[in-house]
Parts: C-alpha cells; sequence; structure tokens
C-alpha cells in the first residue's frame, strides 16, 4: 500500500516508512536523508533557508516520490527475511496445534502501530502550515538521550533473571521512568492450556520451537507498542539463550524500531544458589500447580539440560562486540561492563551492583509521637510527648525480643528519631536525606491555619499532592530524588531499624510495594506502629505490627472536593484521630480508624488467614488467598508485650 502524506502525519498505520532528517549539502542544497536513501531537494522546495523546515504543498509530492522507492526495496527485503517469525509486519504462520491440543484463544490482532517510526520520533508540529521533522538518521541517533530502551535478560533458568527484571522495573518505575516487564514465560502459559513438561522446551521439538517462537514474537510486538506509544524502558524476560535469537531481536529493536538495546545476562555456576532459587520460586510457578515437589524439582532440572544445550553466553570479542551489556556472576560476586551508553544503562549497572539475595530483614517506623503530632503541626524538630516516650520504650523492648546480634539503626537528623531511637541497644547512623518533607514557608503551621491562610495553594496540594511543592520547601517528587542513595544503601544492607517520619516512610514503602505516584502520598504509616519488610523472590512481605500505644492520627485521606473556595471545615473533614484496640481472643487484631473503616484481620485455628482488610491498600481479601506468587504480600500482625 502506497504510504500518503496523510497516512503519515495522522499516525495511521502504513507501510514501513523511512527515518528522516534534513541536512544541508556543501553547495547549500537541502538533502533529505534516511537511513538508506539521499533526496536531493530544490532551494525552492524549502520555504525559507532552515534547512529543517518543509511547507506542506511539498511534503506530499516528496513524500509520494520517497514511498515510491522506498516501498519496492521493503518488499523486497520482506519477500527475503530469514527470520520471519519475528518479523511482524510480514508473520501470516498460525499456531499449530499443540502436543496435547491445548491451545486456545489467540489474541487476533498483534499489530504494531507506526511499527517504524516510534513514538519520540514519530512527533511532527504543525504552525502555520510547517512541519518541523525531528527524525534522526542512523549517524546521530546515538546522540539522543531520550531514545527508549529495552533491557533484555539473558541466562539460563533459575538464575534469578526474572528476580532482577522485576526488581529493576520497580526502582525505574520508583524514580519516575515508565518501565513495564514483557514477560515471555507469561505469554506462553498464556497461550498453552496445562504444562506439557519438558519436553515442551527440547530443541529439537520443531512444533514446540514454533510455538515458543510465536510467543516471543507477540511479547515483542507488545513491548515495541508500548515503548512508541507511552513507555520509556521495557524489560524482555525470556532465556535469549542463543545468539541468533538475541541477533534477530537486538537488529529489530535496533534497525526497525530505533530504539537502544542493553543485555543483562545472569550467569551462575553455584549449585547451592541454584537448587534454592527451584524450591522458592519454580516450585511455586503456575507449571508445577499440584505437582509433587520431587517431580518438579526433577523436571525443571530436565528443563535447564535442554537450555544448556543451546545456550551461547554474550560473545564480547568477536559476534557481540558492538553491544552494550553487563555480566553478572553467581548473584553479584563479579560483574563484567560492556560499552554502557547513556543515563539510564549507567543507572541501570547502578542498581544491579547494589542489590543481593541475602535473607534480611528491614524494620520501619515512624519516630515516636511528637507534640507538633499532638497540636497537628507541620514539619520540624520536636521533643516526643508522654505517649511517645512511652513508644520510644516498647520499640527497644520489641526489638531486644526480635534477637537480632547484626542489626544496624537508621534515624534522621531531627530530634524526635533520635529520641525513638535512644533506648536501643545497637550501631547508629543518622542520615540528613532521612528528615521529613521540606514544608518551606508552612513549617510549623497546623492544616487549619495553612487552609484559612493559603486556601488555593492548600487546594492545590490536595489536586496534586505527589508533584505538589511547598512554597520554598519540597514535593514528593523531590523527595523520592534525595532519598535514591539510601534505598541504594537499603539493598546493599542487610537487617536493618529505619526511624524517620511519614512522608519519606510512604516513599520507602512505595519502592518495596511498587506503589504508583498517584497512590504514594496516600499510603497509611500509622504512628506507633513497626512495619516489618522481608524480601521475597518477586515481591516484598509487609507485616504492620501496632506496639499497642495509643497516638494522634496524621492521616489525612484524599478529598473529594479540591476547589480553593470549599469551607474549611470541608478540607479538613477528614482529618481523624487514630487508636487501636485489640480484640479479645489471640487470632484477631483490629485497628479502628474513625470515620475512616477498620483495619483487621482474622486467622482460624491452624493460624490460616480468613479474612483480612489491608492497612496500606484498603483492600478486603477472603479465604486465605491474598496474593499470587508474583505480587508483593501484606498482613496485619498483632504484638504483645511480654511484660504484660
Amino acid at each position: 500500500m502506497m504510504t500518503t502524506a496523510g497516512s503519515f502525519l495522522s499516525g495511521e498505520n502504513h507501510s514501513p516508512s523511512p527515518i528522516i532528517s534534513f541536512i544541508k549539502s556543501q553547495k547549500g542544497n537541502p538533502l533529505l536523508v534516511s537511513d538508506k536513501y539521499i533526496f536531493k531537494l530544490n532551494k525552492t522546495t524549502t520555504t525559507r533557508n532552515d534547512s529543517n523546515q518543509l511547507n506542506s504543498d511539498g511534503m506530499e509530492n516528496l513524500l509520494d516520490t520517497m514511498t515510491k522507492q522506498i516501498d519496492a526495496v521493503e518488499q523486497e527485503e520482506v519477500e527475503n527475511d530469514p527470520f520471519p517469525d519475528l518479523n511482524p509486519q510480514i508473520n501470516t504462520r498460525k499456531p499449530q496445534q499443540s502436543l496435547n491440543g491445548d491451545i486456545h484463544a489467540w489474541r487476533k490482532s498483534h499489530s504494531i502501530k507506526n511499527k517504524r517510526t516510534p513514538g519520540i520520533f514519530r512527533q511532527l508540529s504543525q504552525d502555520n502550515m510547517r512541519l518541523t521533522l525531528c527524525l534522526p538518521n542512523l549517524a546521530c541517533r546515538d546522540r539522543l538521550v531520550r531514545t527508549p530502551t529495552v533491557i533484555m535478560m539473558v541466562g539460563l533458568p533459575a538464575r534469578g533473571k526474572t528476580y532482577i527484571a522485576r526488581k529493576l522495573a520497580r526502582y525505574l518505575h520508583w524514580t519516575g521512568i515508565q518501565t513495564k516487564v514483557f514477560n515471555v514465560g507469561d505469554y506462553r502459559r498464556d497461550a498453552v492450556k496445562g504444562y506439557a513438561g519438558k519436553e515442551f522446551f527440547d530443541p529439537d521439538n520443531t512444533e514446540a520451537v514454533a510455538i515458543r517462537n510465536l510467543c516471543a514474537q507477540h511479547a515483542l510486538e507488545d513491548m515495541c507498542n508500548y515503548l512508541q506509544n507511552e513507555g520509556e524502558v521495557a524489560i524482555f524476560d525470556a532465556t535469549n539463550t542463543s545468539r541468533e535469537r538475541r541477533r534477530t531481536v537486538y537488529n529489530h529493536c535496533v534497525e526497525a524500531c530505533y530504539f537502544r538495546v542493553f543485555f543483562v545476562e545472569s550467569i551462575c555456576d553455584s549449585e547451592e544458589v541454584i537448587q534454592a532459587n527451584i524450591r522458592e520460586v519454580k516450585l511455586k510457578s503456575p507449571d508445577y500447580k499440584g505437582v509433587l515437589d520431587t517431580v518438579a524439582v526433577e523436571d525443571f532440572l530436565s528443563r535447564i539440560e535442554l537450555y544448556a544445550k543451546q545456550y551461547e553466553p554474550i560473545d564480547d570479542k568477536n559476534d557481540e562486540k558492538d553491544y552494550s551489556f553487563i555480566k553478572i556472576f553467581n548473584c553479584g560476586e563479579r560483574f563484567l561492563v560492556h560499552k554502557t551508553r547513556g543515563n539510564i544503562q549507567s543507572r541501570v549497572i547502578y542498581f544491579l551492583m547494589n542489590i543481593h539475595v541475602l535473607p534480611r530483614t528491614i524494620y520501619l517506623t515512624r519516630h515516636g509521637e511528637s507534640e507538633k503530632n499532638v497540636q497537628q503541626r507541620i514539619g520540624g524538630n520536636a521533643p516526643l510527648s508522654e505517649a511517645g516516650k512511652v513508644y520510644a520504650e516498647a520499640l527497644a523492648e520489641y526489638i531486644e525480643n526480635e534477637k537480632l546480634s547484626d542489626l544496624i539503626v537508621w534515624t534522621s537528623q531531627r530530634q524526635q528519631t533520635i529520641d525513638t531511637a535512644a533506648k536501643i541497644y545497637a550501631p547508629k547512623e543518622q542520615w540528613k536525606a532521612l528528615n521529613g518533607i521540606n514544608a518551606g514557608i508552612f513549617e510549623g503551621l497546623t492544616y487549619r491555619e495553612v487552609a484559612e491562610r493559603y486556601p488555593e495553594e492548600f487546594a492545590a496540594r490536595d489536586r496534586s499532592k505527589y508533584y505538589y511543592r511547598y512554597p520554598g520547601g519540597e514535593s514528593y517528587h523531590d523527595l523520592i530524588a534525595r532519598l535514591e542513595p539510601v534505598i541504594m544503601e537499603l539493598e546493599r544492607a542487610e537487617n536493618l531499624l529505619v526511624i524517620c517520619h511519614q512522608a519519606v516512610a510512604r516513599c520507602i514503602l512505595a519502592y518495596f510495594l511498587d506503589k504508583d505516584a498517584e497512590r504514594l502520598p496516600y499510603i497509611k504509616v500509622p504512628l506507633h506502629t513497626v512495619i516489618k519488610l522481608t524480601p521475597m523472590a518477586y515481591g516484598c512481605m509487609m507485616e504492620s505490627i501496632p506496639l499497642s500505644v495509643e497516638a494522634v492520627n496524621t492521616y489525612r485521606s484524599k478529598p473529594k472536593n479540591c476547589d480553593p473556595n470549599r469551607a474549611v471545615a470541608e478540607a479538613l473533614n477528614e482529618f481523624v484521630e487514630l487508636r487501636i484496640e485489640p480484640i479479645t481472643g489471640p487470632t484477631t487484631t483490629q485497628i479502628i480508624y474513625e470515620n475512616s473503616g477498620t483495619a483487621i484481620e482474622t486467622t482460624d485455628a491452624f493460624g490460616n488467614r480468613i479474612k483480612r482488610l489491608d492497612s496500606v491498600t484498603s483492600d478486603t481479601i477472603l479465604n486465605n488467598s491474598f496474593s499470587s506468587v508474583h505480587d508483593s504480600l501484606t498482613k496485619q500482625a498483632s504484638y504483645v508485650n511480654p511484660t504484660n
């Protein structure tokens, strides 16, 4: 089909369009340059001497001439494509009947809009009938800094690829980079009902290979579509064990879609680590639902052997020497970094060099109730209230009963956190980065005073709490940037207690629980409660442990009315006090939020959770089916003072 100027500019589906830019020749004539062609233009074609401006009258004729020549070449390439399964432009293969006749309901459409014109390149502005083309040719592509990035995982099964992919996606998403994981295994499970056994992964099984290639193709198409629209980083989570597969995907991403590609290869020869990964992760996979553990382990080890037959590590000497990559050996014992390009890749490397998989627990709590909390004043230094002092003693007792010989305590540099940690017998460090959010000119005021004196500012913060910056102060977005070094050290640390402030605790929880920017400022972090975080394979288990010391509530729900002309009473009507009341009986803990509902967990006589209202997300979960293996886990737990 002929590509017209109208379809090119409207963003409709069309034949592959060239990446084009305008330059001037030595004689001053404008040249239209694509990755394959150079078109010489007359000076009269442009509306002025600026070489990257072209009037709309000449655009249609120009594109018409170009596409006649380019379509002919593209059609020749399509006919001679050596990898049709991974070319979404020409693939016509339909999945064959599977080994057990279990393939179901493939999506009928996997088309990619503007396959050869990625989102950041296809933005054309029209002003007074002039079009500014900002599409680069191959020569200048590496100089662009906002190019979407594909992170391609490489390695045998049970090497922690999915663990790394999900952890990396969570970190990038937390920093504000739109990131998504595309796991080819999920596409396979979606396409094939049930698990066909290790034979499905035999490289000599041509039928199964065709099905797996088709699943990889669909994942690749969805990934490219994501990056061409709203995404910034996509993680292609698959084994990608052969050089041929890596080259095919790389060429498609770089040459057809104009993305950057960064490889992350996980290499592990420690049998202890591999066996632990199989036990803790793979046995819980949907592939082995209802299968005995011994049978599942034997089958998975056989699957690894089948992949090992075709595994080719990234070759940094010959065929793959131009790739950008990092190799991780034995979960971080050693790293090999090769040809890093750009800020995203540098941040990825920095993050991967700081994570570890050793078992550890992070305890997170706010300082004890301060006098400013009682007065409902914002920010600043303040001594503990009487209830806050009681909590400091209860916290020290709780930590002592946890029997953590290697515990480190982090506090902010503000008095209330230092006083809260005073009676804990453990090494302590003070972090300026853990100080509470800077409220600027509102420091020391109450919410009522802000609502009365600055109604427009108060309403503006309610409308966009994450991005709102206090006059002369900070926003939650600023706070995330300030806390990034803290997160890196949290990833490196082992057992740790962090005593901080409400906004800081929310940011840390948002990282571990993977909460988005809209929900982050409304995560509930009540006073006098210890939050126990246990990192797991695909998420983080969170336990919320109230220490039964009364405190005021500093939580304020997102208001429905954000008009600056609203009554002060309406702006403040969801500011309520908190009381914690243990219910009679050892199996239930109730947390009561006046006018805001109840957080409650109930277990049966065998300790199984039968009902829970999540105090962080306000989700009700029944029948003990509270999470899949890939989700963050949360639960409520009561703490009984052993001295009572």
